[in-house]
C-alpha cells in the first residue's frame, strides 16, 4: 500500500519527484515505510509498507488517507536524537549558561583524577563531537544489556550509572585528537547540562529546542497523547518502544513525520526561528576525517558531505525495531525524512536510498 500526501499543492511537473518517492517506498521491504520530501516548504510525503495497518496511510500531519491534516504516529529517532541534544547545547552556549570548553568532570562535581588526567580534559564539545576518547558504550554496559540486547538494551541503565562509569573511565585517545562515535559520550551530555543548569534534561529540551521550533509532536520518550509506530524485528514480529533509561540525549527522541520536516526546515531557514544563531552554529564544519577525495566533515551535530550542489548534512538512527534518516541541503533548499519500522543491518537499504533521494531528487529549480 502506497499513499501520497502534501501540505499544499506541489508545482506542476512534480510527478518525477512523486515517482521517485513511491519507488523508494516500494523498494524497501518493511512493515511501515515513510519518505517525506520538502522543497522550499512544499512537502510531498509517500507512505507504504507491507503491513496494512492504519499507520501506513497516516504518516503524519502532512496528510492522512483522505488528505486532511492529522497527528500521525511518533517514530523512535534513535541516534538522530543526538542532533537535538547538540542543538540544545548550542542554544545554552549562546545564552551564556555553559561553554563548549567546560570540563565535564567539573560540571558533574567529580573530583579530579590525577592518575587519569586525560579524563579531566574532556569538555562538552568533546562529548557532542565524538572526540572525547570514550568508548561507544561503557564497559559495564554489555553485561547489563546482554539478556535484553535484541529488545530493550538500555532499560535500567540510569544517569547515575553513566556518571559512575565516567568517573572510572580512561579515554583511549587524547580528547580532541581523534573522532570515534560514542553513545556514552553524548548520553553524558544530558547529565552535565542538568547539573550545570539545575534543570531536568527533558525540561531543557522542551524549553529551548522543541517549543521555540514549534515541535509539539516531539518528546523524550513516547508522548501519551500520540499514537506510536510499532517497531518490528526482521521477522516482522512487533517490538515495544525502547525504555531509554539514562541515555535520553543519545537516543530518546520520539517524533512525527510532520515535526521532523519542520525541524529540518528550521535548519534550512534559521532566520525564521527564535533559535537562529544556534541553528547556524550547528551547521559549521568543525572537523574532517577520511582520505582526500572521500573526506567526511562533522559539525556540532551533523555529518556533512560536500557535493556538486553544495554541502549535504545528515544523520541516521536506529532502535531494535525502527530506523530513521534525516538530511538537508541548504543550497537546494531541500530536506528529506525517511522512516521504517524495521531495523536492518548496518547495510540497510534505507540510508543509502534516502541519501540518494536527497542528493538527486528532481526539484523545480533543476
Amino acid at each position: 500500500m502506497t499513499q501520497l500526501a502534501t501540505t499544499r499543492l506541489p508545482p506542476p511537473g512534480d510527478q518525477a519527484l512523486r515517482n521517485r518517492l513511491r519507488t523508494a517506498v516500494e523498494a524497501l521491504n518493511a512493515p511501515q515505510v515513510v519518505f517525506a520530501f520538502s522543497h522550499d516548504g512544499v512537502r510531498t510525503v509517500c507512505a507504504g509498507g507491507n503491513d496494512r495497518s492504519p499507520d501506513t496511510v497516516n504518516p503524519g500531519s502532512p496528510g492522512t488517507s483522505d488528505g486532511q491534516p492529522g497527528a500521525g504516529p511518533q517514530y523512535q529517532a534513535g541516534s538522530v536524537s543526538k542532533t537535538f541534544s547538540g542543538l540544545l547545547l548550542a542554544v545554552l552556549v549562546q545564552q551564556g549558561r555553559v561553554s563548549y570548553h567546560d570540563r565535564v568532570h567539573t560540571l558533574l562535581d567529580l573530583p579530579a583524577a590525577p592518575q587519569r588526567p586525560e579524563r579531566d580534559q574532556i569538555t562538552l564539545l568533546h562529548l557532542v563531537t565524538h572526540t572525547s576518547g570514550l568508548p561507544r558504550l561503557p564497559h559495564d554496559f554489555y553485561s547489563h544489556a546482554l539478556t535484553r540486547w535484541n529488545v530493550n538494551p538500555y532499560a535500567g541503565y540510569s544517569q547515575q550509572r553513566l556518571v559512575n562509569a565516567f568517573a572510572r573511565s580512561t579515554p583511549a585517545t587524547t580528547p580532541g585528537s581523534r573522532w570515534k562515535y560514542s553513545n556514552f559520550a553524548v548520553a553524558l551530555l544530558a547529565c552535565a547540562l542538568q547539573r550545570a543548569t539545575a534543570t531536568p534534561f527533558a525540561d531543557l529540551l522542551e524549553r529551548h529546542v522543541l517549543a521555540p521550533l514549534g515541535l509539539h509532536q516531539t518528546s523524550l520518550g513516547p508522548h501519551p497523547d500520540l499514537p506510536q509506530a510499532t517497531g518490528h524485528r526482521r521477522s516482522g514480529a512487533p517490538l515495544p518502544p525502547w525504555d531509554i533509561g539514562g541515555w535520553a540525549a543519545a537516543g530518546g527522541i520520539h517524533s512525527t513525520t510532520d515535526d521532523l520536516l519542520t525541524y529540518l526546515e528550521a535548519h534550512l531557514r534559521p532566520g525564521n526561528t527564535p533559535s537562529s544563531r544556534a541553528l547556524h552554529a550547528v551547521q559549521k564544519p568543525l572537523l574532517a576525517r577520511g582520505r582526500p577525495g572521500r573526506r567526511e566533515f562533522h559539525t556540532l551535530t551533523w555529518f556533512q558531505h560536500n557535493t556538486d550542489d553544495g554541502p549535504v548534512l545528515f544523520h541516521s538512527g536506529a532502535t531494535t525495531g525502527q530506523q530513521m534518516f534525516l538530511g538537508y541541503c541548504p543550497t537546494t533548499r531541500t530536506a528529506l525524512v525517511a522512516l521504517a519500522t524495521r531495523r536492518h543491518t548496518a547495510r540497510s537499504p534505507l540510508v543509502p536510498a534516502a541519501y540518494d533521494l536527497l542528493t538527486t531528487a528532481p526539484t523545480p529549480d533543476a
